[in-house]
Order: structure tokens, then C-alpha cells, then sequence
């Protein structure tokens, strides 16, 4: 027998394969470890108010084992439920190319389902899902800092009075950061929340070794019983309890950065044992002192402890509300791309990972609106009462999203499917209505946020559709111009792009250019950018082309939904028309639409109104698709909606 050679790459003492496996379990854990320090900040920030909240909020409880076992077992079975079957079990099986989030299902569904009857009104839900999380963007990072920071009233009472201004300068700092991007802040976040999660659930076993019994509220038939004993209050708890669950749909929003597998290994076997050893240890606490209340938390710790975990339990606070704000920049692109927001100024902070990026509109908006909540509701109890129900309506919504998803796309049948999602649909519309009772207390906030947000964006989208509509009917057909004008006006050197938002007809910015200049270039190019209900569009599938004779050529430039279009970048890859594009020899025509008022305008007043106002602000085409500064030629145009 002949052995082989040994590979010269392969480590000594292993084979290649080996090698190879090495190398994706080190890949493997590195995913693992940020996914706990991105996607399970919310969630695992929870513990600071949560349980606190179910006992000493706006529905009080009495202090007894039933309740406290109760609350254990309901919050337990929520998690069981709602994260590990409904999100990590289900939902995250629906990535679009990868890519998780509602309006990545809302794209994944609508794309497969055009035509449909339904399939508008399933975009109305995931268009208000997207609405209700800028509502929940503004709320986490208040409680979670503020929560975190009241830690210093049971640390050292001596600077309680601190507690406001320190919340605020911690949030405009962290606000203020985001223009120099979070990948150096990012290597950190990992580590910090293992130790975090490895504290509290340390702290919690030390309290649950005092009392073991607080071990069976993990049975079902304590949340069964509190209901059974005492329905009332256990249905006005179920407002506290959701809680503990918000965040769950970061899982899937986030699954395009660190994958199925790591999210799903690092719930199941770290931050969900580490989460219900702190409540149970939180719940042991109350059974021994019923004063503990006042915040059984940070009293888990030994007092020389506490001051070492309010700066812990901060560290991890700032963390997770660095990934809702990193959140809302990524949702934001999405809706800009899929055509439900105006074009915004995008700054990319890092120039090997795509997804960073930074909004300053949305930043600086969302700093105003947190610290306006602080000093509102100025306590993270108060804060509770309008947290809840934005997390509450969207869980709702994947709800309904997840039932055309079995039905119409996986092809389910009835008797798997239903059984499911009876269970989903009572446990969110349980949670939705109890929430629905803080709305006099706050939970009216999110609530408007998310009308206002739900307003823009489908004014926006409309407004769109109709102007297009109005432009397409307007246009001239290619054909017909290309006849009359190519024969009659002079052809100068160089290459003319007219940007267009329809592949059809005539672009205005190409009519006034002929009627001012009198002139075409030699070769004119009618470009649209579209992007499609993917993520992602492989660079073979990037360009369409289509030769229109006499130097005309019409392009289309295709990109997903979470790529950033580039448009001199792609021309220089195109080599089907005629010579190279070079930027100093190619103009690019830009129209600029002012909205006129229509004899049967296509909407209310109001909002023709409000699209003007929000076209009027749009970022510029030039900046938006990366346009030479000094190639590009804006031509004004009028357009009747």
C-alpha cells in the first residue's frame, strides 16, 4: 500500500479536513459569541424590569407562591413559545436569500403571491410591523438605559438624584458615536454580554440554591393555576410578562448577519438558561423578603457586588440599544429600497462589511424622541407602560405573515398547520389585548409613532406608484422619438444618461434636453435602477440591455433590497454597448418633479400634500446612486398625481 503525501498546508499532526473543521468551528463559535452580544441585547436586558413590573406596576400582584410561581411559569412558557418554537423553530426557517426581518418576509411573500386578492393587504401589515419597531426604537433604549442606571438608588442611594442626568449623557453619547460606525464597539459587544449573562445567571442560582422549590414554576401547571385561581390579575400580568419576551424578533431580523445555527445555539443553550436562572433567582429572592421588590435585580447581589453590576448591567443596556439603532438604520435602507421611504443620506462607516452603515436624519431623530421619553415618563417603570405593545402588534402581525407563509409558500397541510398557529394566534392576541390596557398610561405612544410612521411610509409608496403611472401615460413611445429626432438633431461626442424610473417611453429630462440644446449625444443610454423583492442580485443578473438602434440602448440595473446601488461602478462593468464608460466622457441627465395639483387627484389632499413635502426632501438622485458631481445635469419637470 501506497500512502500519500502529506498536504503542505495542512497543520502538522492533522489532515486537511481536519484543518477545514477547525476552521468552521472557529468561525462557528466567533458568530455564536456576537450573536449573543447583537441579537440577544434586548431580550437579555429584560430581567432589569421585567419581573419587578409584573408585581410592582400599574396591575400590582400580591407577593405569595402562587403568584411568584405563576409569574415564573408564565414567563417560561412565553419564552418556550414565542422565541424558541414560533422564531426559532419556524420562522427563522423563512430567510429571504439569508436575510430575515418582517419586511424581508413581507418581501419573500408579496414576491411569490403578486396577483393574489390578499396579497395588499398582507403588505399593509408588514408595512405597519416596520412602523410599530421605530416605535419600539425609541422605547428600548430608554428603559434599557434608564433601568440599568436605577441600579445606582440600591447601589449607592447617595446618587440617586443622578440618575436622570446620567441616563441622558450616557444616550447622547451613545447617539453621538454612531457617525464613526460600530465595528470597533462591535469586538467588544460579544465578550461583554457573556459576562453579562454569565452574572446574572450566577447570581440567580446562588438565590435559587437558597430556595430549590422556585425550580417547579418551570411545570405548565402554574401558569394554569394562576389563571385558574386568579384570571383577572393573571391576564392584566400577561402586560409585564411580554416583557421578557421583547426582542424575540431580533433572531430573525439579525439572521442575515450571524446565521441560523450560531442564533439558534446561543439561545438554546447560554442565554436562555442564563436568563430563567435570574428570574428564578429573582423569584426565590421574593419568596424569602417580599421588600425585595423594590428592585430584585440588582438585591440578588451582595452589596459590595451591586455597584460592579449597575456597571454591568449599563455596559449591557448601551448594547442593546446600540442594536435596535443599529436596527433602525438597516430597516430604514430596506424601506428606501423597496420603495416605501424617500431616498436619505446614507453614510457606510466601514469599508469591508456593507451592512454598516449610518442615517443621520434617523439618528438624530431617534436621540430627540429617547431622551424626550426619559425626561417624560422619567422612570423605567413608567416606561414599561408603553413598552409592550409595539413588540405585542408585531409579534401579532409575523403572526399573520407566518400563516400565508405555511399555507401559500410551504404548501402545509391544514392539520399541521392549524393546531400551530391557534396556539401563536392565542398567545399574541392574549399579550396584545392585556397591553392594550396600559394605553392611558403610555402605551399610546408607540401607538402614535407607528400610526405616523405607517402614514409616511404608504403615502410615500403611493404617491410613487401614481407619479409613475402619470409619467408612463405621459411618455412618449422610444420608437417614435427615435425616429423623428435621430435624423434631425445634431449628434455631439459622448454618452448622455437619462435616468428614468420607468423602463418605458420617452424620459422627460431626454424631451428637454433635446428642446433646450437642440443636441444628442453619440451614444444615449435610458437607465432605470430597480430593486427587486430579493436580497441580493448576482452580478451576472445585474445588467439588462436592450440595443434600440441609432446609438439608443435601454438599461436596467437590478439590486436587492439590501444592496446600495452604485451606478458609475456598474457601468464600468458593462461592455455590451459600444466602448468603455469613461466618467469624464458620460453626462448624466436627472429630472426633478414638482407635484401639480390634479383635477382627480389620485389620493386625499392631505397626503398629495405631504408627498410634496417629503419629494421636496428626498436626498438627491446624485447622491443616492453615487453620481459624479461634476457629470451631472438636473432638468426640471411638472407632474400632475
Amino acid at each position: 500500500m501506497v500512502n500519500a503525501a502529506p498536504d503542505a498546508d495542512a497543520p502538522e499532526g492533522g489532515s486537511v479536513a481536519d484543518h477545514h473543521a477547525h476552521e468552521r468551528a472557529q468561525a462557528f463559535w466567533k458568530l455564536a459569541v456576537g450573536a449573543v452580544g447583537v441579537v440577544f441585547g434586548d431580550i437579555g436586558t429584560s430581567p432589569l424590569y421585567a419581573f419587578r413590573e409584573t408585581f410592582a406596576g400599574h396591575h400590582p400582584l400580591a407577593i405569595d407562591r402562587l403568584h411568584v410561581l405563576g409569574v415564573i411559569s408564565l414567563i417560561f412558557w412565553s419564552m418556550m413559545i414565542v422565541v424558541t418554537l414560533k422564531y426559532v423553530s419556524i420562522i427563522m426557517r423563512a430567510d429571504n436569500k439569508g436575510e430575515g426581518g418582517s419586511l424581508a418576509l413581507l418581501a419573500l411573500i408579496s414576491g411569490r403571491t403578486a396577483g393574489k386578492r390578499w396579497t395588499a393587504g398582507i403588505v399593509m401589515l408588514g408595512v405597519f410591523a416596520t412602523a410599530l419597531f421605530y416605535g419600539d426604537s425609541m422605547i428600548t433604549p430608554a428603559v434599557s438605559v434608564l433601568g440599568a442606571v436605577e441600579g445606582l438608588s440600591v447601589a449607592a442611594p447617595a446618587f440617586a438624584g443622578l440618575v436622570l442626568p446620567i441616563a441622558v449623557v450616557i444616550l447622547v453619547f451613545l447617539f453621538s458615536i454612531q457617525r464613526s460606525g460600530t465595528a470597533r464597539v462591535g469586538a467588544f459587544f460579544g465578550p461583554v454580554m457573556v459576562l453579562y449573562f454569565v452574572t446574572i445567571a450566577v447570581l440567580g442560582t446562588i438565590s435559587i440554591v437558597r430556595d430549590p422549590s422556585v425550580l417547579w414554576a418551570l411545570l405548565p401547571n402554574y401558569a394554569v393555576a394562576f389563571f385558574a385561581l386568579d384570571p383577572l390579575a393573571a391576564f392584566l400580568a400577561l402586560g409585564s410578562v411580554v416583557l421578557a419576551v421583547t426582542g424575540a424578533e431580533a433572531l430573525y431580523a439579525d439572521m442575515g448577519h450571524f446565521g441560523r445555527k450560531p442564533i439558534r445555539f446561543s439561545w438554546l443553550w447560554f442565554v436562555l438558561p442564563s436568563l430563567m436562572l435570574n428570574y428564578m433567582g429573582q423569584g426565590a429572592l421574593l419568596l424569602r423578603d417580599a421588600s425585595a421588590i423594590q428592585s430584585p435585580f440588582y438585591l440578588l447581589a451582595p452589596e459590595a457586588l451591586q455597584l460592579p453590576l449597575v456597571l454591568v448591567a449599563t455596559c449591557a443596556a448601551v448594547i442593546a440599544s446600540q442594536a435596535v439603532i443599529t436596527g433602525a438604520f438597516s430597516v430604514t435602507q430596506q424601506a428606501i429600497q423597496l420603495g416605501f421611504m424617500p431616498r436619505l443620506r446614507i453614510d457606510h462607516t466601514s469599508a469591508s462589511t456593507a451592512g454598516q452603515i449610518y442615517i443621520p436624519i434617523i439618528n438624530w431623530l431617534l436621540m430627540t424622541m429617547v431622551i424626550a421619553l426619559v425626561l417624560t415618563f422619567q422612570s423605567s417603570s413608567n416606561l414599561t407602560a408603553a413598552y409592550g405593545i409595539a413588540v405585542t402588534g408585531a409579534m401579532f402581525i409575523d403572526s399573520c405573515l407566518l400563516t400565508v407563509l405555511l399555507f401559500a409558500l410551504w404548501k402545509w397541510k391544514w392539520w399541521q398547520a392549524v393546531p400551530l398557529l391557534a396556539v401563536f394566534f392565542v398567545v399574541d392576541a392574549a399579550y396584545l389585548a392585556a397591553n392594550l390596557t396600559k394605553v392611558p398610561d403610555g402605551g399610546w405612544f408607540p401607538l402614535l409613532v407607528g400610526l405616523v410612521i405607517f402614514t409616511l411610509l404608504t403615502t410615500w409608496a403611493k404617491g410613487r406608484k401614481l407619479m409613475i403611472e402619470r409619467l408612463r401615460e405621459a411618455a412618449m413611445p422610444i420608437q417614435v422619438f427615435i425616429q423623428s429626432a435621430a435624423n434631425s438633431a445634431t449628434r455631439v461626442p459622448g454618452t448622455a444618461v437619462f435616468m428614468t424610473s420607468t423602463p418605458e417611453g420617452v424620459p422627460h429630462a431626454l424631451l428637454h434636453n433635446l428642446k433646450h440644446n437642440k443636441v444628442l449625444h453619440e451614444r444615449v443610454i435610458l437607465l432605470t435602477v430597480k430593486i427587486i423583492d430579493e436580497p441580493y442580485v448576482a452580478e451576472a443578473n445585474r445588467v439588462r440591455l436592450e440595443d434600440l438602434e441609432r446609438g439608443f440602448h435601454r438599461m436596467v440595473l437590478c439590486y436587492g433590497f439590501m444592496e446600495e446601488p452604485d451606478v458609475p461602478a456598474a457601468l464600468k462593468r458593462v461592455h455590451e454597448c459600444g466602448a468603455e464608460f469613461r466618467m469624464i466622457e458620460t453626462s448624466f441627465f436627472l429630472a426633478r418633479q414638482t407635484l401639480l395639483p390634479s383635477a382627480k387627484p389620485g389620493m386625499a389632499v392631505w397626503r398629495e400634500k405631504l408627498f410634496a413635502w417629503m419629494l421636496r426632501n428626498a436626498e438627491s438622485a446624485m447622491e443616492f446612486f453615487r453620481l459624479p458631481t461634476n457629470r451631472v445635469v438636473e432638468l426640471g419637470s411638472q407632474v400632475e398625481i
